[in-house]
């Protein structure tokens, strides 16, 4: 049986010609009435995707016409309801980031990729590490410091030297960037279920943003991270480029 389809894209010129291409194939219905999203672009446009359609729950397609396309399917025109009736499904559960600035507010993000504090300033920040309610590291003096998913691991993450993690591994990534003290650490692999407390020191000598994929707090004071226990979002891949061999792939590649 066809699928309701919503067809989604990106403003670059590419996406926008293959979307009329697509409607007039396959046509299309407003998110709400769909079955199925597919998404037309890149990776930051399919978490933007994500992120602006999570709570219909509605499981999103991806066809690559952007520049990197982890997150997403190689795009043909042809066959899309059989590709769609065939794809494996792969859920995503994101990060839920709690975060107080200076300024006395407190705002709240998901990411389904990862969560960043980075320093703002040219002074390194000094950050303590926090743990289920136990300190890890009393300060940790860096350029930043990161929790990604397993999605997330091959983005951010993996450019500042951190493990690419399985999907289905139920673990998360928290990797520094560009750390100078404490001198031999690098990193830690945690249980999905951790609840991680960054604190930022000296606040006002050495301010700190937050950024939840693409959403940003600047001078925070304390950033609380777990894994979002209300929230989840599907995606769907070709049976012959499924995330979990992607990051597989990933994991092999020199």
């Amino acid at each position: 049986m066809s699928k309701r389809i919503a067809l989604v894209a990106s403003h670059g010129p590419e996406a926008q010609a293959e979307l009329e291409a697509l409607k007039q194939r396959y046509g299309s219905v407003a998110p709400e009435e769909a079955d199925v999203i597919v998404a037309l672009g890149g990776d930051g446009f399919m978490l933007r995707t994500l992120h602006r359609h999570l709570a219909l729950g509605k499981p999103v397609y991806g066809m690559k016409l952007g520049t990197i396309g982890f997150l997403l399917n190689q795009f043909h025109l042809d066959n899309l309801q059989e590709r769609i009736a065939r794809a494996q499904a792969t859920v995503m559960r994101p990060l839920s980031m709690r975060a107080h600035a200076e300024s006395g507010t407190t705002v709240e993000a998901l990411a389904f990729n990862e969560v960043s504090l980075l320093r703002q300033t040219k002074q390194a920040a000094h950050i303590r590490v926090s743990l289920n309610g136990i300190v890890r590291i009393e300060e940790l003096m860096c350029d930043g410091v990161l929790v990604a998913t397993p999605a997330g691991s091959t983005a951010y993450n993996l450019s500042a030297h951190g493990p690419i993690l399985p999907i289905g591994s139920n673990m998360l990534a928290m990797t520094p960037i560009s750390p100078f003290r404490p001198r031999r650490w690098r990193g830690a692999v945690l249980p999905a279920t951790t609840e991680i407390k960054f604190e930022v020191l000296d606040p006002y000598k050495r301010p700190v943003s937050a950024t939840a994929d693409s959403s940003e707090v600047r001078d925070v004071i304390e950033v609380l991270i777990r894994e979002s226990t209300e929230h989840t979002m599907t995606l769907l891949f070709d049976p012959e480029h499924n995330l979990e061999e992607r990051i597989l792939n990933e994991q092999f590649t020199v």
